[in-house]
């Protein structure tokens, strides 16, 4: 009598481990990202995280990738490096994320690093355009925005090309500014060029008034600025007022609209590097398919550069999961992602490869025209 009933219980606890396991994978797939919410640059944070979800809830609203939703988990650092590196801990250890998606800044991503390759886990798309990281290695990161030594080399071509060769640089004081420093000084050096002057910045206080003295004391032709949308502000304001005739070059992570919202008119006449596609006309299919979305899903800002990043990275994402098939590991992940050669995104498109992270390195010009619009 006993031999029946042992038989029956084992049977029971097969089903229910079957039953728990294809529950584990029918269920939602969870990204995470560490970026700020709140803080200086709480504008490009929410953006960027804000064309990751109109990606993602459209995508569910059709059944997801392989019948399983994805899931956005994000926690706010307000660009604070200590906090980046909590916040991730808790995404891994806790949350237990499958990936991350969108972690942000240079200085946060380089305290990340050694977290992200002891626990060898997929980080794709990182907000950050630093040489020096993408130099390190980390063979699971995926970096899909082009290097600042990218938007730098084309900067200073487009410069020189004009005949502007006395070429200052304003820049953050930490890991995001110096390495576009140093993107400037070796795209110079490759033209047997040097940075007439230099004028650093705290990003903790935003006081420019030295960096500009500093600046305007070498009569530059153009500046380079290696900052955010702020400083970048304040600086070209003070610049003008000193009744100098200069270039104004600022990298893509200004976030144009954040730029115009403080400058107002003043904006017109700054240029500015991106490295997505222009996202205020159809011209390109990723930015007709977002203006295509259904309002529940499209986000309040509307299109900008920031949102179309996110938009396009949480695309990347989806894709990489759709590769790796109906029962994904993070190895299969990262294999899918080495296989995406040559890929469209819809006018953006990626390479990476077995021993190839950098996937795109593309980089145009824009400049703010007179009526506040931004002209290619």
């Amino acid at each position: 009598m006993q031999l029946p009933l042992v038989r029956r219980l084992l049977a029971g606890i097969v089903l229910l481990f079957s039953l728990s396991l294809a529950h584990a994978q029918s269920g939602p797939v969870r990204f995470g990202q560490s970026l700020p919410l709140s803080g200086p640059l709480a504008e490009l944070g929410s953006e960027y995280r804000d064309g990751m979800l109109a990606y993602f809830n459209a995508l569910n609203a059709k059944g997801g990738i392989n019948g399983r939703r994805i899931e956005l988990v994000t926690l706010d650092d307000g660009y604070v490096v200590e906090r980046s590196v909590e916040n991730a801990k808790i995404l891994i250890d806790k949350e237990d994320v499958f990936a991350l998606l969108g972690m942000f800044g240079s200085a946060n991503y380089a305290a990340l690093l050694p977290l992200i390759n002891e626990k060898a886990i997929p980080s794709l798309a990182p907000y950050t355009g630093s040489d020096e990281l993408r130099q390190q290695s980390s063979p699971t990161t995926f970096w899909l925005r082009a290097s600042y030594g990218d938007e730098t080399e084309k900067i200073i071509d487009q410069l020189t090309t004009l005949g502007i060769n006395r070429i200052a640089v304003f820049y953050q004081d930490d890991a995001f500014g110096k390495s576009g420093l140093a993107g400037v000084e070796k795209a110079l050096a490759k033209r047997k060029l040097k940075v007439v002057a230099t004028g650093a910045y705290d990003k903790t206080k935003n006081d420019v008034r030295e960096a500009t003295r500093a600046i305007a004391a070498a009569d530059p032709q153009g500046v380079v600025m290696i900052s955010t949308y702020k400083p970048t502000a304040a600086f070209v304001k003070e610049m003008r007022q000193t009744g100098k005739q200069t270039q104004f070059f600022a990298l893509s992570v200004v976030g144009y609209k954040a730029l115009q919202a403080e400058m107002g008119i003043g904006a017109a006449g700054v240029a500015i590097a991106q490295v997505m596609p222009y996202p205020f006309s159809g011209l390109t299919p990723v930015v007709r398919e977002f203006q295509a979305l259904p309002a529940e899903f499209a986000p309040k800002s509307g299109a900008t550069y920031t949102v179309i990043e996110g938009y396009i990275a949480a695309k990347l994402a989806a894709e990489a999961l759709r590769r790796a098939g109906p029962q994904p590991t993070r190895e299969k992940l990262v294999a899918a992602l080495e296989g995406m050669r040559n890929f469209d995104l819809g006018g953006l498109n990626v390479d990476y490869g077995k021993n190839n992270r950098l996937g795109s390195h593309f980089v145009e010009v824009t400049i703010v025209g007179s009526s506040g619009r931004l002209m290619r």
